[in-house]
């Protein structure tokens, strides 16, 4: 509770006190009986004033406490218990006092006046009552009879007939009025009026509505000083319309007024006057009752309201440490751990109080480190997770049951495979990885240390992987345990890694061949064409023959082992590319001009999609490019009858429609490459055929290098998805390096001009990589 509620509590206790001693002071005027009858009616107004003030305190008081209970604040309840406990203690014996002093009060006052003379009184004034109202119901009944008569006369009511009826119900006026209260025809009549006055409307409407209705009228009246008391009953009825013809006419009434006897009206005046003088005299008793019976209340609401009060200040003295205790605990239950307030005071609740505001702070030291200990770690996790997504290697985390718990998109991307769906799910749940998984897990088996060996099993290995149907990758493999009998998993994509040794190795190996090979190629043949030259004119007949056999045998050898040296040379010194802008349609249709034969045979088509962007390459290569191609191809369906190949080109664009790459695919209705072959494809002596070195390919793919060009090989299946016997290859480029279109004045891109032969010394340009 605040200060100024405080001090607010402690006026209103002098303010009750006050109010009490003034009550006692009204009391004691009260009981002498010194003048307060004259007092009554301020001294009542001040009484219920208070009472409102002090209901309206109480009132604020209980809302106040219904909207903390409403809110569920804590000690809520318990102050409400206190305040209905001390509320009990006042009000309980208050109303027992208060029961005892009213009865008290009301059997004292009513002793002191006679009550056999107000009885007299009220029988005299309730007997008077019923002789007049007993005289109104009849004259009420006489008229309406007389009403019903009229009706019955077939004769319209005139003066003679309202008479006749004046004289047989003994009154003074008859008359017959319209439905407004005009008289229409009055008979009798007083000497102070000609015509009898209007009857009131509300008389009318009592007739209307019960055929008949009286009154009695100047008893209500003060009577005049020097005017002798006089009243009337007037009566009035429905006088029904038994004429068909005048239904829907407006009503007529009788209207009778017949006076009341002077003897019984000045009776009635005496017993009246008699009965309101007792009345006024009887005020004063009355008011007395009803003082006490106000000082009485007044003083039960008072000590209410003390109680009230008293149990507020007193229950918020008990309660206000255990509150702000509460009020604590709850924060911090809501993990507010701010500096708590403490309760000042030397008892055991302000020390209370006190420990917790300790204890909290402590509290708030220790989160704060955790928190910062949380950053920390959840900046170190997303560092290393920012590693992860970066690194071309592939990681992939098992948890201690072997699923997948963290993977990077190196490894999705290695393994085209989304592994991130699968976390949770073991290795060998992804489609086509069942095998690796196999070979993983069997790996670190075998590198599993026990641990008195107090080496770390960590292991290293090179695996090839089958992705898809038609591509094999080289993964080189490393595997480590992590805290909690997780494990690491790294691989890299070294297949290119692998690829590139192999070329440099044959580069190497072709280098040394034609330096080693080539020297003795020129003696051996002079050799041979000086032993022929020498011989041939001393020997005759089979011995002439076989010498000249043997000596071309040797010569053919001899060019054929230059021809494959040539050949080794060229692949080892293969020049670097020198690229410029090119037309890639020009430059095939350029190359496929040399091969008008197999095209006018139908065994050679081209398909050129137009228009395409101009490319950067090396113009020479790609003529050797398309030519063992073309030729690999024309010689894998040389054998059959309906051999049939397509040089294509085509754009490839991605979804949105942006030039990804420029495509030249050559395919044949072949007998394809077998597994063995598909996989080594570009490496140097891979061949199917039985006569060639296998550098066609391998000079293909080099030249792709030089040009940045991704090359593909692949069967084509007669089934879908790549099922069922292969029923011809294809290889296919892909160049990603775009020129500008030169303007229709610069001279013209390389590609457009005539075809030539390529020499024996500008490549294989016939050798066979299938």
């Amino acid at each position: 509770m605040s200060k100024s509620a405080r001090w607010a509590l402690l006026v209103s206790l002098i303010a009750v006190s006050g109010i009490a001693l003034l009550l006692v002071y009204l009391l004691s005027l009260g009981t002498a009986g010194r003048g307060l009858e004259r007092h009554f009616v301020w001294l009542f107004w001040v009484n219920v004033a208070v009472g409102a003030l002090l209901l309206l305190t109480i009132g604020l008081a209980a809302l106040r406490l219904f909207m903390r209970l409403r809110q569920r604040k804590f000690g809520s309840r318990l102050l409400a218990k206190l305040a209905g406990i001390f509320a009990m203690v006042g009000v309980l014996p208050g109303l027992l006092i208060y029961t005892v002093s009213y009865q008290f009060v009301s059997r004292s006052i009513d002793s002191w006046f006679d009550v056999q003379v107000a009885g007299a009184l009220d029988a005299g004034l309730a007997l008077g009552r019923g002789t007049l109202d007993a005289m109104v119901a009849d004259l009420a009944a006489k008229t309406r009879n007389a009403a019903e008569r009229l009706s019955d006369t077939r004769v319209p009511a005139g003066p003679l007939a309202l008479e006749r009826v004046r004289e047989q119900l003994g009154a003074r006026d008859a008359a017959l009025v319209g439905a407004n209260g005009q008289v229409i025809v009055s008979a009798g009549g007083s000497a102070s009026a000609i015509v009898p006055e209007r009857p009131p409307q509300t008389l009318l409407r009592q007739a209307r509505t019960a055929r008949s209705a009286a009154q009695l009228e100047g008893l209500d009246d003060e009577p005049q000083p020097g005017v002798r008391p006089s009243a009337r009953v007037r009566a009035v009825a429905l006088v029904p319309s038994n004429d068909i013809s005048l239904t829907g006419t407006e009503d007529r009434y009788l209207m009778v007024l017949q006076p009341v006897p002077q003897t019984l009206v000045s009776n009635a005046l005496a017993v009246q006057a008699a009965y309101r003088e007792y009345q006024q005299r009887a005020i004063a008793r009355d008011g007395l009752r009803r003082m006490y019976i106000g000082t009485l209340t007044l003083a039960l609401v008072l000590s209410v309201f003390g109680a009230l009060l008293l149990a507020v200040m007193l229950g918020n003295q008990i309660v206000r440490p255990l509150l702000l205790l509460a009020d604590g605990v709850r924060q911090v239950a809501d993990g507010d751990l701010t500096a708590k307030p403490v309760f000042a005071s030397r008892d055991e609740l302000g020390g209370l109080t006190r420990s917790f505001a300790q204890m909290t702070q402590q509290l708030a030291d220790a989160r704060e480190q955790v928190q910062r200990g949380v950053l920390q770690l959840e900046g170190a996790r997303t560092r290393l997770q920012t590693i992860l997504d970066s690194l071309s290697a592939g990681v992939i985390v098992f948890d201690r049951r072997q699923h997948i718990d963290t993977v990077n998109p190196g490894a999705t991307r290695i393994l085209r495979q989304p592994l991130s769906a699968y976390r949770g799910r073991g290795l060998d749940e992804v489609p086509g990885l069942a095998d690796f998984a196999k070979a993983v897990w069997q790996r670190s088996e075998l590198h599993r240390t026990s641990p008195e060996d107090g080496e770390r099993d960590h292991w290293q290995d090179a695996f090839e992987l089958a992705v898809g149907n038609q591509e094999t990758v080289n993964l080189l493999l490393r595997g480590a345990p992590l805290p909690g009998g997780a494990r690491l998993l790294v691989f890299d994509d070294i297949t290119e890694v692998v690829s590139g040794q192999r070329t440099v190795a044959w580069a190497e190996v072709a280098r040394r061949l034609a330096h080693e090979i080539k020297n003795p190629l020129t003696p051996i043949q002079l050799s041979a064409e000086r032993l022929q030259h020498k011989l041939e004119a001393k020997l005759e007949g089979a011995d002439q023959a076989m010498l000249q056999r043997s000596v071309a045998t040797i010569v053919a050898q001899v060019q054929a082992m230059k021809q494959l040296v040539n050949e080794f040379r060229d692949y080892a010194r293969l020049p670097a590319a020198k690229l410029q802008p090119l037309e890639l349609n020009a430059l095939a249709s350029e190359v496929l001009a040399l091969y008008a034969q197999a095209q006018e045979q139908g065994r050679l088509e081209l398909r050129l999609q137009a228009p395409l962007p101009p490319i950067l390459g090396d113009a020479t290569q790609l003529r050797q490019v398309i030519h063992n191609l073309v030729q690999n191809a024309l010689d894998a369906v040389a054998e059959r009858p309906d051999g049939h190949v397509v040089l294509s080109t085509e754009a490839a664009r991605n979804e949105g429609g942006e030039l990804r790459a420029v495509r030249l695919k050559v395919a044949d209705n072949g007998a394809g490459f077998s597994d063995k072959v598909l996989k080594r494809a570009f490496e140097p002596y891979v061949t199917t055929k039985s006569r060639g070195t296998g550098l066609g390919l391998a000079v293909v793919k080099k030249i792709a290098d030089e040009h940045g060009a991704r090359v593909r090989i692949v069967n084509l299946h007669a089934g879908p998805d790549d099922e069922g016997a292969a029923v011809g290859a294809q290889v296919s480029l892909s160049f990603s390096r775009f020129a500008p279109a030169p303007s229709p004045l610069s001279p013209s891109m390389p590609g457009a001009g005539m075809a030539t032969e390529p020499s024996p010394d500008a490549g294989p340009a016939a050798a066979q990589g299938q």
